[in-house]
């Protein structure tokens, strides 16, 4: 899944009123863009303005609201909203792609990832979440009102998609430090700075200097798929682990990270162990997203986690000087577990993340000496949220929870002290007590209002357009 910097777009009169821009856009969150087909050269519609209006494709008209598509961040993927009828391309039961109501914008079959093509310059593939298949012009046809379906993904013309910028931004907005903050800092947490930097498309390259003992910083710039499934690599220590833009993703397995140090996994997309069995009777794999037994001084920056069969990130056995930042931590049953230990050492930092769509362990902190959490996003929690076990010591600031079942609460012998959060449509518990630490006798930070929360986090957690690249 990737977002990458757009160039600057100008409209140019061709026939009539189609109007082109000078050059074709990278998307990025919030722009509005023309979608046309590089099978046929014609553009993205849909029929009038109620749900269930069929995607089709017609003469690309730059000023014609019906073929404007924006790209509405959602974490790491977005909705394409349409510009008439203001509502988001659905992928239906059917084949044929349709526009239908977007709510809250969190339907996996109306979210959209964009892949830069491999075989055609400028051009994208357009895959849905739910279904894993990509936006088509039927048969390739140049024929007006074509059918627009939903198919297996090939990196052919007639599924790669040029967008055409009409408005919005033409960067991300915003740039992101190379060096970790919270506690992962105060460790002193460089990755594989000074080592040789390598790019990889393969998971056996991955895997080779993943695992080598000298320093690397290691760029993703494909999906790697791991063999055997449910693999975990492990990761040696002094390493930097990134996604090339939204270019980098892991798929069926995740990193251990056993007793070592001074490693960083920024901007990937690690996903899909999920399978109907909770624990599958397999001793070999743990089949985890980021497991950490005794780690030391880690960062975990901008990732998308998502539907992996065990825990997205297990902190264990004293793994300590850990930041978790700006990542989607999305759709699992166990989503982030920290303890395994009866020692009280660990200190951590968890900010500015989006947990979605989970069950229990948003997570479940027990005995860790120094817990910070604050700015994150707590969506849709069906067990509980911010769960302060044993001894921790938990301060807990401006996050936002919306529907979720306990937000956060705290064992006897814990102490959390809370501040600044909202709650929307949540239920159960919400407990504090006693004072637990002061954060910025540590190191320094800055809260963004609660209330911004979601908007904030929704638009940049996960993998970004300018890291890696």
């Amino acid at each position: 899944m990737k977002r990458l910097l757009t160039v600057a777009a100008t409209a140019a009169m061709l026939i009539g009123l189609t109007a082109w821009p000078a050059q074709a856009a990278t998307p990025v969150a919030n722009g509005v863009y023309t979608l046309a087909s590089a099978s046929s050269g014609k553009c993205l519609t849909v029929a009038g303005t109620a749900n269930g209006g069929l995607a089709t494709q017609v003469a690309c008209v730059a000023t014609n609201t019906a073929h404007q598509w924006r790209a509405v961040p959602r974490g790491s993927v977005f909705n394409l909203v349409n510009g008439n009828s203001t509502r988001c391309l659905d992928a239906p039961a059917t084949a044929q792609l349709q526009q239908w109501g977007c709510g809250d914008g969190a339907k996996p079959n109306q979210q959209w990832t964009f892949t830069a093509s491999s075989a055609a310059s400028g051009k994208f593939l357009v895959r849905n979440v739910a279904t894993g298949q990509c936006v088509s012009n039927q048969g390739g046809s140049t024929a007006g009102n074509n059918p627009i379906i939903q198919e297996a993904c090939s990196d052919v013309a007639r599924m790669q998609w040029t967008f055409n910028q009409v408005s919005g931004p033409t960067d991300p907005g915003r740039t992101w430090p190379s060096t970790p903050d919270g506690f992962a800092a105060a460790g002193g947490t460089t990755g594989g700075a000074g080592g040789t930097t390598v790019t990889v498309t393969t998971y056996a390259d991955l895997v080779r200097y993943a695992t080598a003992s000298q320093p690397y910083i290691i760029r993703v710039n494909a999906t790697l798929n791991a063999s055997p499934r449910g693999n975990e690599i492990r990761v040696a220590s002094n390493k930097t682990i990134v996604g090339v833009g939204r270019n980098g993703s892991v798929a069926g397995g995740g990193f251990f990270l056993d007793g070592v140090s001074n490693v960083i996994i920024r901007n990937l997309t690690i996903r899909d162990t999920l399978m109907p069995e909770d624990d599958p009777g397999d001793d070999t794999y743990d089949y985890d997203g980021i497991q950490m037994d005794g780690a030391r001084n880690v960062w975990i920056d901008h990732n998308h986690i998502t539907r992996m069969n065990d825990g997205l990130i297990d902190s264990r056995e004293d793994t300590t000087d850990l930041t978790v930042s700006w990542n989607v931590i999305a759709e699992s049953r166990k989503a982030f577990r920290i303890g395994w230990t009866s020692n009280v050492t660990a200190r951590m930092t968890i900010h500015h993340n989006w947990l979605r769509d989970n069950v229990s362990r948003n997570p479940s902190t027990d005995n860790v000496a120094y817990a910070h959490l604050y700015n994150n996003y707590l969506q849709n929690i069906t067990g509980y949220g911010n769960y302060a076990r044993g001894a921790t010591k938990m301060v807990l600031e401006n996050s936002y929870f919306q529907n979720v079942k306990d937000p956060y609460y705290r064992d006897d012998a814990a102490q959390l002290r809370q501040s600044g959060s909202i709650c929307s449509s949540c239920s159960g518990q919400q407990e504090t007590g006693g004072s637990a630490f002061t954060p910025s006798s540590f190191y320094s930070y800055t809260l963004d209002p609660a209330s911004q929360v979601p908007s904030l986090v929704g638009t940049y957690a996960g993998p970004q357009a300018n890291i890696g690249t």
